[in-house]
């Protein structure tokens, strides 16, 4: 007698859902819950999405109850802009029972921000937190690593991380997930995970920015690495401890999204290098790039007395009208310190 699969439900059918969607299917059946009754139809009626052909385990679905009364482990996949409203949803379905292992790069802030705005690292969430705000879920993890949508989609190998409090649900990620084309780590540095790969999304723009002017491979390994020690000087300001950039999820994404032309933070960048402003590269993009966020709440932020001069220079290129060709030559004037001082 055959073994009976395990139902995985997936949140999100932007294209890095639907390759979640598709890994899971390698190992359970999937609920696919898209909030556009015309997107669950067109999969339905097609079997693809965002270019993707959606395995045959998949199930397309805008039923909120359906999924949460079949799906014990869940797995959220959606901008962080949205993150907020689909946990309202949500929350009257979700219980104590479930597991939540969001896939969701972005930071949730309790406030609007604008150019001048200074705010507390307790009005800045991470997606497990806003989830535990939320939610009685109690449960819950994330999924980071250099899994971009295209790749994974192509079905070549790539690995990433399950980051948890509990051992249960990086076991439970690590089952749902695991196959011969993707090998799957765990990690107890749940808010670290989550932050290394917040911040590795502006570093992004700046790769992107750099290959926009032709700038060549000794450039962009000056600012991968000191992107890195960047975001540790934060994460060490806000209380989070620099193990969790120091592996697949931290320096392994930073790598994969800043040498990636087909990431959209770095398509970000390229478009700044053209001289394009942010409102025309809303107009040329599908997909929200949370880098763009991520530099106005570092800003905002900076009351906690961290160095971050790729951020600063990005906010005046985004925000503030800075040409990328003087933003370059001031960062390249930025004070040098010992290499490396992020390791205690």
């Amino acid at each position: 007698m055959a073994k009976k699969l395990a139902t995985y439900g997936v949140i999100g059918a932007g294209s890095f859902g639907i390759a979640v969607a598709n890994l899971l299917a390698e190992n359970g059946n999937v609920l696919l819950y898209a909030r556009n009754k015309k997107s669950v139809e067109k999969m339905i009626a097609t079997g693809e999405c965002n270019d993707q052909k959606l395995h045959e385990r998949i199930s397309a679905t805008n039923n909120i109850e359906e999924i949460t009364s079949n799906c014990n482990l869940i797995f959220p996949v959606i901008p962080s802009d949205n993150f907020s409203l689909m946990l309202e949803d949500f929350k009257p379905f979700l219980t104590a029972s479930h597991i939540l292992i969001h896939a969701t790069k972005g930071l949730h802030v309790d406030k609007e921000l604008s150019i001048d705005s200074k705010i507390k690292k307790e009005s800045v969430y991470t997606m497990s937190e806003l989830i535990l705000k939320k939610t009685g879920v109690v449960r819950v993890g994330c999924m980071a690593g250099p899994n971009l949508a295209s790749e994974l989609a192509l079905k070549q190998p790539a690995a990433t991380v399950i980051a948890s409090d509990f051992d249960e649900v990086i076991n439970e990620g690590q089952k749902a997930l695991k196959s011969k084309r993707l090998q799957v780590y765990g990690s107890n540095e749940l808010r670290g995970i989550e932050l290394a790969g917040v911040l590795k999304n502006y570093v992004a723009i700046a790769a992107g920015i750099i290959a926009g002017l032709g700038f060549g491979e000794n450039s962009k390994a000056m600012l991968i690495t000191r992107g890195m020690a960047e975001s540790i000087y934060i994460a060490k300001a806000l209380g989070y401890n620099e193990k969790a950039f120091l592996g697949i999820a931290g320096v392994g994404d930073l790598i994969a999204t800043c040498n990636s032309p087909k990431s959209r933070n770095n398509t970000v960048g390229r478009y700044l290098a053209e001289g394009l402003n942010l409102a025309e590269i809303k107009e040329k993009m599908t997909e929200v790039a949370e880098g763009v966020k991520t530099v106005q709440v570092i800003h905002a932020l900076k009351s906690y007395g961290f160095k971050a001069p790729i951020a600063d220079i990005l906010h005046r290129i985004i925000f503030e009208n800075l040409s990328v060709e003087d933003a370059m030559g001031f960062l390249m004037r930025v004070p040098t310190s010992e290499d490396a001082d992020y390791i205690s």
